[in-house]
């Protein structure tokens, strides 16, 4: 089989994903967690969640969508940090959460995009607060 030059670099271009295709703001449409062999995906109804990445570093926000005005499913969580990027794979360093847990923890997670899409999968391993899970999320890129 033969391959033309062009379709050699359409190829590598679309093997490799750049550090600049991660930077912007992401909203998350869905999550799972999958523990023990069973997947488990999350309700995002009443609440919304972006990520928002830079050069050098990752921030999330995370809210009800009721202004916290029903004291049953009020809730705010922060964090961010640094985070590395080689290829598909994503390593992010907490230095600042909500969950104080996290702080100082890294996190490996292979992304892909596809079109405005990022999936992102990786283990989620806290111990001090039970969590030992691979969770699975898919964000669409937020357009101006």
């Amino acid at each position: 089989m033969k391959f033309s030059l062009a379709g050699f670099l359409l190829l590598s271009l679309t093997a490799c994903q750049s550090h600049s295709d991660l930077q912007g703001t992401w909203q998350l449409v869905s999550s799972a967690k999958i523990e023990n062999g069973r997947t488990t995906t999350d309700d995002w109804s009443g609440k919304k969640m972006i990520k928002i990445l830079n050069a050098t570093h990752f921030s999330f926000l995370n809210h009800d969508t009721n202004g916290g005005k029903d004291s049953t499913s009020a809730s705010f969580v922060a964090g961010g940090g640094t985070y590395t990027h080689e290829g598909d794979r994503y390593t992010e360093q907490v230095e600042y959460c909500s969950y104080r847990p996290y702080e100082g923890k890294s996190f490996d997670f292979t992304v892909e995009i596809k079109q405005d899409t990022l999936i992102q999968t990786g283990k989620e391993e806290v111990k001090e607060m039970g969590i030992n899970h691979v969770i699975v999320e898919k964000y669409v890129r937020v357009k101006n």
